[in-house]
């Protein structure tokens, strides 16, 4: 039975037919580069319909997919029969996962963390449930590098988008958000999808580990970063 009280059933099915088209201008490279080089077991946060789950390599063990839209979750578990990987499709909340604490090796976060109501509680949950030295990844659309575009982000995120988009918010500081929470960030690229074509958003990828954690990287749990001018995020 459902208990996260997300239904969003129009934008849930408009995502699943545009995700399918973003996957075949460049956002599947994307996918895979996010999920690249993770192995042991896996929490991935707002696993949409499943998109990510044919990247997983063969070194994870099991995959937990949160899932709080029943379309989309149902969309899920239809592709987690397919997966390389076993795959567990459950409802749930970025604030509230189903997961014991420093329990598992990785938490992915593909397009989720603009959504959110509160990034850091969704960021505390995801640091609360990886074990020390565990994995964030991350891939996101965030704050434009322009003046202009930033304005007009805050324009739409304050009036249309987040009804339309599910709770989308196109021009978040995710990068902020991550680092506040206690994660260090090791790598980050940033680029503008899809390639080639006016307006395009802003992504970040990263990888965030854990001590004691694109758009295609991460950050692991420990100490805060700072960033340099290449898009690369160094331990202090």
């Amino acid at each position: 039975m459902s208990n996260s009280r997300v239904s969003h059933p129009l934008f849930a099915r408009l995502f699943a037919r545009a995700s399918v088209a973003l996957d075949r201008a460049g956002a599947a490279e994307h996918r895979r580069r996010l999920v690249a080089g993770l192995r042991g077991r896996v929490v991935e946060v707002g696993a949409g319909n499943g998109r990510m789950f044919a990247h997983y390599p063969s070194e994870v063990d099991a995959v937990l997919a949160v899932e709080p839209e029943p379309w989309l979750r149902a969309a899920a578990r239809s592709a987690a029969e397919h997966a390389p990987v076993p795959v567990t499709v459950t409802d749930g909340l970025a604030e509230a996962l189903p997961v014991a604490d420093a329990s598992v090796d990785a938490v992915v976060m593909s397009l989720v963390l603009c959504s959110v109501p509160d990034q850091s509680v969704a960021l505390r949950e995801a640091y609360r449930v990886l074990r020390p030295g565990g994995w964030l990844r991350f891939y996101e659309h965030v704050a434009a590098g322009t003046p202009g575009l930033r304005r007009t982000q805050r324009v739409v995120d304050a009036t249309c988008w987040p009804l339309l988009c599910g709770g989308c918010h196109t021009g978040r500081d995710t990068v902020s958000a991550i680092v506040a929470a206690g994660f260090s960030v090791v790598r980050l690229d940033r680029f503008r999808f899809p390639p080639g074509r006016l307006p395009r958003r802003r992504h970040r990828t990263c990888s965030a580990p854990r001590s004691g954690p694109e758009a295609s990287s991460g950050a692991r749990r420990g100490r805060p970063g700072r960033a340099t001018p290449d898009g690369e995020l160094n331990r202090r």
